[in-house]
């Protein structure tokens, strides 16, 4: 059995996929397929022959006339996409070739459009033996393990026919990219960004194809780093939420006297900020600084958090007359609830940021954009500002190896039955000064905690009571 997330299992009659014209049977790794996307390093888990079966039972599960599809820069990123456009096409739909462009493009391209569903070639953060497949229905909605995903592997596992159309789709190539660009910049008055300096680290990633034509349109001064595509990687790894990753960053905005800095990762969904003194911004704060800017313009409106944020968003949120609504963790998840609340805005702490205008999808050069003119009305420097919207002190997500995170969970369930507790996600404890909150992956036997504390002594004082227990 392979579980695909949490309240679904597959049974695997047989790993292969068949009745391709030359009955070629091929192998397919089930563990690629996650709670979210489909990912895995390439060929030994995902072989990209892999994607043209994906693609196939993908347009026939959204019953599809065109699918667009964009790509990042990694060397496996092509031959993926010639799969998985044969696939599409045999299933008698179109392909609308979106080129190289960031997922946050490809977003908006099946938004705008009006196409059936999308898919981006991307393993986003992961290192450069990865690859997989981000994948979206009609008006930018996800797909994911427990809607969609599943069942394109069921039909995979099950070996089910591959009938070519006798109608076989087309490959058309479109440019979005200033549609985009618009798009994104109508999110801001432009007239009132100010001439920062800032440092823009691309991390070889698909911002530095996507970024160019927002800057030279932005009345800053940008020293860019590592703005060319290479799916190699050669600089660091492009996740920044890996403290390790912004050491570039941090060391040239020190060198540029720069006001602060922004990092984006592989495929751009993401972005954090780094402040002039080299601190990270946490994805949550940055949540609280894209609110406090949408809600300035919109008020009274509704903002989604993910659980993991800090209390500091939802308290911004209601002291500037909004309604926050806490969620679980995963964009899957956040998009759907953010189209029933009519939310203008959801967040998270890993540095995915949902607009409503924006078909409720996620984007990182949005995020930016919001908070570059925040930062111009405000007229202070970002540490002040994250100083003024963040009194508290958080561990950052903390792993740990488990034998049963069940068990685990229980036990520290039953180690603090005084606290306020939720399992909305996990189990979320809340006192007075303090809150945490521990989660199992999908993926893998490790239990994630999180904590925040009104005080530095307090917050270590927690963390090393919780940790004790988890990891006895």
């Amino acid at each position: 059995m392979t579980t695909i997330q949490k309240g679904l299992t597959i049974s695997k009659p047989s790993p292969i996929i068949g009745n391709r014209e030359s009955d070629k049977r091929l192998e397919i790794n089930a563990n690629i397929f996650k709670a979210y996307d489909i990912r895995g390093t390439v060929p030994d888990q995902f072989k990209p022959e892999n994607a043209y079966a994906i693609g196939y039972f993908l347009s026939r599960f959204l019953s599809a006339s065109n699918i667009a599809v964009g790509r990042d820069m990694r060397a496996s990123s092509d031959e993926i996409f010639d799969q998985l456009a044969a696939g599409i096409n045999d299933s008698g739909a179109n392909v609308i070739d979106l080129g190289l462009i960031s997922t946050d493009a490809l977003y908006y391209a099946v938004g705008k459009f009006g196409y059936d569903g999308g898919v981006m070639i991307t393993a986003s953060h992961n290192p450069k033996e990865y690859n997989g497949l981000k994948v979206c229905r009609k008006n930018a909605e996800p797909l994911s393990g427990i809607d969609g995903l599943g069942e394109i592997l069921k039909s995979i596992q099950q070996n089910e026919t591959i009938s070519k159309s006798p109608s076989r789709g087309t490959i058309t190539r479109k440019d979005i990219i200033d549609d985009y660009v618009q798009h994104c910049l109508s999110f801001i008055d432009l007239s009132k960004i100010k001439p920062f300096k800032i440092v823009i680290d691309a991390g070889n990633g698909m911002a530095g194809q996507t970024l160019p034509p927002v800057l030279k349109l932005l009345p800053i001064d940008c020293i860019r780093l590592f703005f060319d595509l290479d799916g190699t990687f050669p600089n660091h790894p492009a996740s920044p939420i890996e403290l390790e990753n912004l050491v570039d960053l941090q060391k040239a905005i020190s060198e540029n006297k720069a006001d602060f800095g922004v990092a984006f990762d592989g495929d751009a969904d993401r972005m954090f900020l780094v402040d002039k003194n080299g601190r990270q911004v946490r994805g949550d704060i940055c949540t609280a600084l894209v609110a406090k800017s949408l809600l300035a313009k919109h008020p009274g409106s509704t903002v989604l958090y993910n659980l993991i944020c800090s209390k500091a968003v939802p308290e911004l949120v209601e002291r500037m007359g909004g309604t926050s609504i806490r969620t679980k963790v995963g964009h899957a998840l956040i998009k759907p609830l953010m189209k029933k609340h009519n939310a203008i805005f959801g967040g998270e702490h890993s540095g995915h940021f949902y607009f409503r205008d924006n078909w409720f999808a996620d984007s990182g050069l949005i995020a930016f954009l919001v908070c570059l003119e925040l930062l111009s009305v405000e007229n202070r420097p970002l540490d002040e500002l994250i100083k003024e919207l963040n009194p508290y002190f958080q561990s950052g997500e903390i792993n740990s190896r488990v034998e049963s995170v069940p068990t685990k969970i229980n036990q520290v369930k039953q180690a603090f039955l005084e606290g306020g507790q939720d399992d909305l996600d996990g189990l979320t404890v809340n006192f007075k000064d303090f809150w945490f909150n521990l989660r199992g992956s999908n993926t893998e036997p490790l239990i994630r905690l999180n904590v925040e504390a009104d005080t530095e002594k307090l917050l270590d004082e927690k963390v090393a009571l919780l940790l004790k227990i988890i990891r006895s």
